[in-house]
């Protein structure tokens, strides 16, 4: 039986599975849509498709680090359900994912998915697996590989994976000596989580609409407005430091700024350390997380059994 595109389109609407999924399992089954429905389900793709609509908010953070700190990696694995994201086998993934980042220099997600994964396929092909296997919708959502020259980088994860976070001191310094202080400061990005490096760093999209909220904010307390371009400079001044984390006060000792603890500690070390990156990666962060209606879902159920 011929394929046609028709064909092609009601499997994959039966399916959810991707076109190209289902045009190789019609040409399989010479045509038969049955068939071919099964097929996809052995391959885990139909039902990892009917998933993939599901809100994905919850999941790991996993860093990876070279053994001399001059590379490291960062991912984010989203699953539906904060029991998933503790499974044995879902970890171990987001392990091997964070590893992956680090061994590789993927251009980007598409590149990355790409991959190829411990015998199973693609990256993509192992995520369809995972999907299929565990039950739930999964999206590997982000990733960054970090390895500029002269810097060493370490980090930290808080929660167990909620947050995540590299931070690459430039320095001769080892990976060992500056363990400490680049734990501290890592924990200070996770904690404060500022929005940039330093002033340099700021987007001036983000800092022409803070200035334009804080002329408003001046005029609604009253301010003259000939008086705006004099207090200004002050207010945009203390905002910066609070987001830019080389300004802020450092949490341990709030007499130090986070630049001044660093300069500090490579005093001690002998070898000068300065905040060079930092990354900082919190699961869910800007996905909207559905509302469930359980009445609503009832309902929809009790529909689609009438209907058998």
């Amino acid at each position: 039986m011929a394929v046609t595109a028709q064909l092609v389109k009601q499997l994959r609407e039966m399916t959810g599975a991707g076109m190209m999924d289902c045009k190789k399992v019609l040409v399989e089954t010479d045509g038969d849509i049955d068939k071919a429905v099964e097929l996809l389900r052995e391959k885990g793709l139909a039902k990892a498709a009917k998933k993939a609509g599901r809100i994905a908010a919850m999941g790991l953070v996993k860093t990876a680090f070279a053994a001399d700190g001059k590379a490291a990696a960062i991912v984010e694995v989203n699953s539906e359900t904060d029991f998933v994201a503790k499974n044995e086998d879902f970890v171990k993934f987001v392990d091997t994912l964070a590893q992956m980042a680090l061994e590789n220099d993927a251009a980007d997600l598409d590149a990355f998915m790409a991959l190829p994964y411990e015998g199973e396929g693609t990256v993509q092909d192992a995520l369809n697996n995972k999907i299929a296997t565990i039950g739930e919708n999964m999206n590997i959502r982000r990733f960054q590989k970090l390895a500029a020259p002269g810097v060493v980088y370490t980090g930290y994860i808080h929660g167990g994976g909620t947050i995540g976070v590299i931070v690459g001191l430039e320095t001769e310094a080892t990976a060992e000596e500056i363990a400490v202080t680049g734990k501290d400061v890592a924990m200070q990005v996770a904690s404060m989580n500022p929005k940039f490096l330093n002033e340099t760093q700021v987007d001036p999209a983000w800092l022409e609409s803070e200035t334009e909220i804080a002329k408003q904010q001046l005029l609604n307390e009253g301010k003259k407005p000939e008086l705006l371009d004099r207090i200004i400079p002050g207010k945009i001044k203390a905002i910066l430091k609070e987001v830019c984390l080389v300004d802020q006060k450092f949490v341990k000792n709030s007499d130090l700024t986070v630049a001044q603890y660093v300069t500090e500690a490579g005093k001690e070390l002998g070898k000068d350390m300065k905040v060079a990156e930092m990354v900082r990666f919190e699961v869910g962060e800007g996905i909207e997380k559905k509302e469930e209606d359980f009445a609503a879902e009832v309902a929809a159920q009790q529909a689609a059994a009438a209907k058998k």
